[in-house]
């Protein structure tokens, strides 16, 4: 059953790339008491991925925050030091925090899985973005295969602008 608006995240922990290297970091600690722009990609360092979305949110974070997010975070199913060296090559710095769902427990659990074995990536996260507040869906807006429309940053300021 795939999350809607108005529903709590499920309790989850990522793995995030810091100074100290890998650590856990909880749903509660990501969505706990803010406004969080969520986005997932189905794979680090992927085409669509590489050259739009994740440059777009980070191109756009000033004025998300503007439009009361606090936090930007990029979600995939890929382990934490892909995602750690993904963050550093994209140039990231403090815009967008990097959550690896290394084993896609947090896709799966929130019914946002892919099946990517066709493509030899194994299941993977759907490309979705989503506003979370204090850890309950406010939009949430999924991709159709193969598409990237709805996810983008653009189309999260528009719905911010309501």
């Amino acid at each position: 059953m795939t999350i809607k608006s108005g529903e709590k995240l499920p309790q989850a922990s990522f793995m995030t790339f810091g100074d100290e290297g890998p650590a856990p970091k909880t749903t509660d600690e990501v969505f706990g008491g803010k406004r969080v722009a969520l986005f997932a990609v189905p794979g680090a360092f992927t085409p669509t991925c590489s050259a739009k979305h994740l440059p777009g949110f980070v191109d756009k974070a000033d004025e998300l925050k503007a439009a009361g997010i606090d936090t930007i975070a990029c979600t995939s199913v890929n382990d934490v030091f892909v995602m750690g060296a993904w963050g550093e090559q994209q140039e990231v710095g403090e815009n967008v925090e990097m959550l690896a769902d290394g084993n896609g427990d947090f896709a799966k659990d929130i019914g946002l899985t892919m099946d990517g074995t066709g493509f030899g990536m194994g299941l993977r996260s759907q490309r979705y973005a989503m506003v979370v507040k204090d850890g309950v869906v406010e939009h949430l807006f999924v991709e159709g295969p193969g598409e990237f429309k709805v996810s983008s940053a653009e189309h999260m300021l528009e719905a911010l602008k309501g």
